[in-house]
Parts: structure tokens; C-alpha cells; sequence
């Protein structure tokens, strides 16, 4: 069983739009900010392109949609986990995303003393809101986690924005909170069945928050 905690601050739900270009903002009060997803998105969109060059526009929708819909059933089989409150028959159709959550339940458990999942959060220093995953004590160390899924394993200098991405959701709950976040965790499950946790200090990572916000509000 996972242990939650009362957290330290209350969260306020926000409300978020979607353009049809993917652009996501959030409201907050009287003020619009960006998604630091759609954020890192921008950064992106030229590796995307490239990629959906090379391998074709058929290839990188079946890619993505098979991703996408494993992805988004296994998030919701960890977020059930995590609350104590996982039935398996329920996910009975989702072969792939069950034969994951088995192959990377180890992984999962190294979580407890669990604040928040899926929870709202947004900086005004830094102009940016967002959805994280989680945020609990990850090996003992309070940490934003990030849940991804790949088709194969990472290397660290691929997956940059993944960092930049946990940065923001550090900064904006330390904001929020007054707590201090020091460790990012990203908690990669793969097709392939292996399992990958990256561990960093958000801190490291801020200047390229900094770098990532200005290209996108030049460009906006």
C-alpha cells in the first residue's frame, strides 16, 4: 500500500484550452500562460518533422497513435496503483499497456509518501502552468516524477526536454508550495520491456527553462 501524505498546499483546479495546433493554455486568474508540454513541444517540432520525413507520414501516425494509446492507458493503470485502488480486470483489453505495468511494477514501487497526482500547477515568475504526474518521495527523495513510454530505450542526450519539462513543474510547485523540490525523476517504461529512471537536480536544467520560455514567447 502507498502511503499519501497531507500535503502542504492546496491546489487550485485551472481551466485549460487546446487550439487545434496543439497549442494548450491555462487560466489563471486574469492572466493566459502556455503549457510548459506545449513549451517543450516547440522546441521539438523540428526532430519531429525530420523524423516524419524519414519514415513517412503512414509510418509516424501508426507510431504515434499505438504510443499514444498504450501511453494513456498505462498512465491510467499507474495512477490507479498509486491510489491503492488498481483493478486489472478493468484494464482486461489493453494487452500491451498491462504486459508494461507488470514488466515495470518494480520501478513503480520505489515511490511512496505520494502529495499529488495529476495536479494543476503554474509560476508567475516563470509565466507557465501545467499537469504533472506525480509528486511523492522517489528512493526516499521528494522528487517530481514524470511517467513516459517509449519504443525503445533513451539516451540521456535525447531527452533533454523531458528534464526541462520536471523543471518546470519543480519551479512552479516550489512556488506554490514553498517546499523545496531537488530531484527530477523520469520514469521511462519501454515496449522493449525494459525500464529506464533518469535521476537530475531541477536546478541544473533552469537556465535551458529560461532558454525553451523565451524562444517560445518570441515566437508567439
Amino acid at each position: 500500500m502507498f502511503n499519501h501524505v497531507k500535503p502542504e498546499v492546496l491546489l487550485e483546479n485551472l481551466s485549460a484550452t487546446t487550439a487545434t495546433n496543439g497549442k494548450r493554455v491555462y487560466t489563471v486568474g486574469d492572466k493566459q500562460y502556455p503549457s510548459i508540454s506545449t513549451i517543450c513541444s516547440y522546441r521539438n517540432r523540428k526532430g519531429i518533422a525530420a523524423w516524419r520525413k524519414r519514415v513517412g507520414n503512414d509510418e509516424a501516425n501508426r507510431v504515434s497513435h499505438q504510443a499514444a494509446s498504450a501511453g494513456t492507458t498505462l498512465h491510467s493503470i499507474v495512477e490507479d496503483y498509486l491510489n491503492n485502488e488498481l483493478d486489472l480486470d478493468k484494464y482486461k483489453e489493453s494487452f500491451l499497456a498491462l504486459m508494461l505495468f507488470k514488466q515495470a511494477k518494480a520501478m513503480y514501487n520505489r515511490i511512496d509518501n505520494i502529495h499529488f497526482q495529476e495536479a494543476p500547477l503554474y509560476s508567475h515568475e516563470f509565466g507557465i502552468a501545467g499537469r504533472v504526474d506525480c509528486i511523492a518521495e522517489f528512493d526516499g527523495v521528494l522528487s517530481i516524477i514524470d511517467f513516459k513510454t517509449s519504443a525503445k530505450e533513451k539516451k540521456k542526450e535525447w531527452i533533454e526536454s523531458y528534464f526541462v519539462q520536471e523543471t518546470g513543474y519543480a519551479k512552479m510547485y516550489e512556488e506554490l508550495s514553498g517546499l523545496k523540490i531537488s530531484q527530477i525523476v523520469t520514469a521511462i517504461t519501454c515496449n522493449t520491456g525494459q525500464t529506464q529512471i533518469f535521476k537530475e537536480n531541477p536546478n541544473d536544467f533552469v537556465p535551458l527553462l529560461k532558454d525553451y520560455i523565451a524562444e517560445y514567447v518570441d515566437a508567439h
